[in-house]
């Protein structure tokens, strides 16, 4: 692993417990009154099976320049599997994506994105019909960013957000 991942995953870790309170209330729900008098139950798992969530936080500045955008990346120097590529592939169920306040302390927006939505507008529109583009960094690495409002209403590609 590289010394630049070890710091950018040391940053974004300080947001995990925000990032599982945010994400948790939205994977749990009330459980209906039979299974509460019967099996003990007061709250249920929206989908039972495991839920794998990719979680990117940017730093401060990029909420109000691009407000509707999220990024992936989509190229390493190394030649490495990316976040993009693996989505693709079908990995991740959904995409926690957040914007770090000015003080770096706590995510202040926020998109909670269905990655099966996300394919799925890949498969039937293509690309083409999606609002996208790619951006190179000076360390080398390329991300793609997408347009949330491009995205067709069905299947809803966003979950819930802040941004509302």
């Amino acid at each position: 692993m590289t010394f630049q991942y070890d710091i950018n995953r040391q940053w974004s870790d300080q947001f995990i417990p925000q990032i599982k309170s945010i994400v948790g209330s939205h994977l749990l729900q009330a459980a209906p009154d039979m299974l509460d008098m019967t099996q003990a139950t007061d709250l249920v798992m929206l989908d039972a099976r495991d839920m794998r969530i990719a979680a990117r936080v940017r730093r401060p500045g990029y909420a109000d320049r691009y407000p509707y955008q999220f990024t992936v990346r989509s190229r390493l120097p190394s030649g490495a599997e990316t976040e993009l590529s693996k989505i693709v592939n079908g990995k991740g169920d959904w995409l926690f994506y957040g914007h770090a306040n000015a003080s770096q302390t706590a995510v202040e927006r926020w998109y909670l994105i269905d990655l099966n939505a996300f394919r799925a507008a890949l498969i039937r529109q293509g690309a083409e019909g999606l609002c996208w583009g790619n951006k190179c960094n000076p360390d080398g690495t390329w991300f793609t960013w997408f347009d949330v409002r491009s995205f067709p209403a069905d299947p809803p590609l966003v979950v819930a957000s802040s941004c509302t």
